[in-house]
């Protein structure tokens, strides 16, 4: 009987535990935005291959553009002003004739952009026929 008893005050004090735990987790306050801006943040790739689901990525960055600039992309001011100017249309960025002359060689290059511009979902891919004709399409939003 007095082991019963013991086992019983045991059994309580871990029951009382566990409710304590349960209500405190229960009162926890919801998440709030970090902010009054919009987010902006995209991810940008630039990969090898013609296929944006396929394409092997050599290296990709991370821009945040509200409300400062930052990110991991080496000029994120930059990059951001340019998006800014395009209202987030990452395709109206791309030009498709530069002023270089480039190779007529088929080595295709993908760029990625995905994420949200001032709360819009962004999804944008272009495969160029190689890195010249990469580099001679875009500004500093790719330039990484």
């Amino acid at each position: 009987m007095r082991y019963a008893i013991k086992g019983l005050g045991v059994s309580a004090a871990l029951t009382a535990a566990c409710l304590a735990g349960t209500a405190t987790a229960a009162t926890a306050a919801p998440a709030e935005p970090e902010g009054l801006y919009a987010p902006s943040n995209l991810v940008l790739a630039v990969g090898e291959g013609e296929d944006p689901e396929t394409v092997t990525v050599q290296r990709s960055v991370l821009l945040s553009c509200s409300p400062t600039s930052g990110g991991s992309h080496p000029e994120p001011g930059r990059a951001c002003a340019e998006l800014r100017s395009a209202d987030g249309d990452v395709a109206a960025l791309v030009e498709t004739d530069g002023d270089r002359v480039c190779p007529m060689i088929w080595d295709p290059v993908t760029v990625t952009a995905e994420g949200v511009w001032e709360g819009r979902k962004v999804s944008y891919a272009h495969t160029f026929p190689n890195a010249c004709a990469m580099e001679n399409s875009t500004d500093a939003l790719f330039s990484f």
